[in-house]
């Protein structure tokens, strides 16, 4: 097998593309693929100020690497959701990839302004999935809005749209179906999102931090383990192997045949939190009833122990 462009021998060959690519021109594709998608879905301009949510993975950096090299005007935005060594970790990586291309850096750290994702979900007897996302959703909407970026970025691939939609799709979960779009718009007090991956795979995002050099947390979130979403990739590629193409199929024709048949009244009438302000579907947004939560816990003097 040779490289499709140059006969230079592959660095990968992406069955549902049916493309082998050389190192050199991977590159080159994924730059290209990347502003293509872009473009497609109308995600954002060269114009607009972009907050790129990273993890320390290698999507998001990933991402936001390319973001640069395309020369879009993308910050980034790391939340320190204090799990252990597992944060400390990310948040190294994080620091070190803007450090090395002197790329601006916000941070934020759950654990100074409520306490970290252990300690909540202790304290709330939560899910820690759960947790996690209405935190980061919270986090991610105010610092954006605080800062004035035009749209958040996030570095979820194929798989994990894949998946994501699988899984809503087996519970018939139409809330969640009806804003499985790669891009949400700017309304009722939430900024614009955009997932500029969402037609790669984690193979490919994996390989283009291997060329680019990129040092990224390899583990998973030590919370993850036995989570549903990663049975559903599993699934997802067992199906794959047998007819490649089948993940991209199955998302990209969901966005663009399903999606339109969504109508005005898939929308959940938000409201605002009295407590802060942000887009809520319920008197106190999720947030604040976590925060709500965890004072109470402290203010009945329970130990962790109980």
């Amino acid at each position: 097998m040779k490289c499709r462009l140059c006969g230079k021998k592959p660095v990968i060959y992406m069955p549902h593309h049916r493309l082998a690519l050389c190192r050199e021109h991977f590159d080159s594709w994924f730059l290209k693929h990347l502003e293509r998608t872009v473009k497609e879905f109308r995600m954002f301009s060269k114009d607009d100020g972009i907050l790129v949510a990273v993890s320390g993975g290698k999507d998001s950096l990933a991402l936001w690497d390319a973001l640069l090299r395309l020369g879009y005007r993308a910050d980034g935005f790391y939340l320190d959701l204090g799990i252990g060594d597992y944060s400390k970790r990310s948040r190294e990586a994080v620091e070190r990839f803007a450090g090395e291309r002197g790329a601006k850096l916000i941070i934020r750290s759950l654990s100074e302004e409520l306490g970290g994702i252990p300690l909540l979900v202790e304290r709330t007897g939560r899910e820690s999935c759960s947790v996690c996302g209405s935190v980061k959703r919270y986090f991610f909407n105010k610092v954006a809005k605080d800062h004035r970026y035009a749209v958040v970025v996030t570095g979820h691939n194929l798989d994990d749209e894949a998946s994501s939609l699988l899984g809503n799709l087996l519970s018939w979960n139409l809330k969640y179906l009806g804003r499985k779009h790669p891009v949400l718009p700017q309304e009722g007090g939430f900024v614009r999102k955009a997932k500029p991956l969402c037609r790669f795979t984690e193979k490919e995002t994996a390989l283009y931090c291997l060329l680019r050099g990129i040092d990224y947390v390899e583990e998973e979130c030590p919370f993850s383990e036995g989570a549903t979403s990663i049975f559903y990739k599993e699934i997802l590629n067992r199906i794959e192997e047998r007819s490649p193409g089948t993940k991209m199929r199955f998302y990209l024709e969901y966005v663009r045949k399903v999606l339109p048949l969504f109508g005005q009244d898939s929308k959940e009438s938000l409201g605002r939190c009295r407590v802060c302000g942000e887009p809520s579907p319920s008197e106190v947004c999720t947030f604040c009833s976590l925060r709500e939560r965890v004072l109470n816990f402290i203010g009945t003097g329970r130990s962790s122990t109980g």
